[in-house]
């Protein structure tokens, strides 16, 4: 390819994203981190993680021209660092993450493909810090919030079935719109109540 055909390429591609972005504003750090990634988390021990797939779509469609690197893992007495940096919204974002085990320990000597693993969940978590799916990682970086929801999971408990406690978490949930974080807490309350009362039956 002649250096023209490369400019030519590149001013089209470009010409294509600025359609795709016309007319749309991108959402605002708040509208993103207001976001329900429930449904696109998976379970592994006691983590948590959000599908870095649905995390990197949900990125491209905010901002088309997102772009991310892996810069080189560190390795730190037989363990390992992986890095991400994502530049979107006008803006780099830096994350780090160990190669961890399920139980949040890191791993000595991780293989290829444990590495490649924690890489793909700090991009996922890089992409966190624009908004998209900040809360699940509540539990990680943050104190346990009980303030305020504390009465609403004790009116869950006084649920006698599962229409009542259905009832009471949707009044709570609704009531919590403008908080995810609190949300999640809620939410976990509710499968744990549900789970109690359905073994009851």
């Amino acid at each position: 390819m002649s250096q023209q055909q490369f400019y030519e390429t590149v001013t089209k591609e470009q010409e294509y994203l600025e359609t795709l972005t016309e007319g749309k504003k991108m959402k605002s750090f708040k509208e993103l981190r207001e976001i329900n990634v429930n449904e696109f988390t998976e379970k592994k021990g006691n983590l948590t993680y959000l599908s870095w797939t649905w995390a990197v779509d949900t990125l491209l469609q905010n901002d088309p021209m997102a772009v991310w690197e892996f810069p080189e893992p560190k390795t730190y007495n037989d363990t390992v660092m992986v890095f991400c940096n994502v530049t979107a919204m006008g803006k780099t974002m830096r994350m780090q993450l160990p190669v961890m085990d399920n139980r949040n320990n890191a791993i000595v000597n991780p293989d290829t493909r444990k590495i490649s693993d924690a890489t793909m969940r700090c991009l996922a978590k890089c992409i966190a810090c624009f908004g998209i799916g900040l809360y699940i990682y509540a539990g990680e970086d943050l104190p346990t919030i009980e303030v305020d929801i504390a009465p609403m999971i004790n009116g869950m408990k006084q649920a006698k079935t599962l229409d009542e406690l259905k009832d009471s978490f949707s009044v709570a949930w609704k009531s919590l719109t403008k908080e995810p974080i609190l949300q999640a807490e809620i939410r976990k309350a509710y499968e744990q109540l549900k789970a109690t009362l359905s073994e009851g039956k």
